[in-house]
């Protein structure tokens, strides 16, 4: 039986997941914005469709989020790395730039981002030192151009390949 892994080794494995990054964000009751970098969202469901998101407990958006009604999840493009980096600082206002703007469901978003998921917060779950944010989808939108990734601890953008593995020309 193989050893159970610590969470240095655990950390090291989830590293060479890519993942997409993502801004996701709310307005509460009292009509304040909130919002978080997560890289840590995926599809959950085609019929209904779910999307999932995690969000820390310890972070300081973790109640807005969990007593939302609705968030929309900003796909990034792949040249908002700058803007994942302020939605992850803690003790900043995130939303300084002045980037983000109502959206789908009126939600604050960024025009330029490579997709937003708007959604009714359907469940919260337990996820450990996580919740796990279960969104129905009520709108979508999609732009042209490359999400941003993380992957090995880094940001980076797709690369096409064709069925050998060598890397294709994108289209303009």
């Amino acid at each position: 039986m193989a050893p159970r892994p610590d969470s240095r080794g655990f950390t090291r494995v989830m590293a060479r997941v890519p993942a997409p990054v993502t801004v996701t964000t709310t307005v509460d009751r009292a009509g304040r914005r909130w919002g978080f970098t997560a890289s840590s969202f995926s599809s959950l469901s085609l019929e209904p469709p779910f999307v999932l998101v995690c969000v820390a407990r310890g972070s300081s958006v973790h109640p807005a989020l969990t007593s939302a009604r609705h968030f929309l999840v900003n796909v990034l493009a792949d040249h908002q790395a700058g803007v994942a980096a302020r939605f992850a600082t803690p003790g900043t206002d995130r939303f300084a730039a002045g980037d983000m703007v109502p959206c789908e469901l009126g939600l604050p978003g960024l025009p330029d981002a490579a997709a937003r998921v708007a959604c009714r917060v359907h469940e919260v779950l337990d996820g450990g030192d996580h919740s796990i944010l279960v969104g129905h989808v009520e709108a979508t939108h999609t732009a042209p151009g490359p999400p941003l990734l993380y992957y090995d601890r880094s940001y980076c953008r797709p690369v096409r390949l064709d069925r050998d593995g060598a890397e294709t020309a994108r289209a303009a």
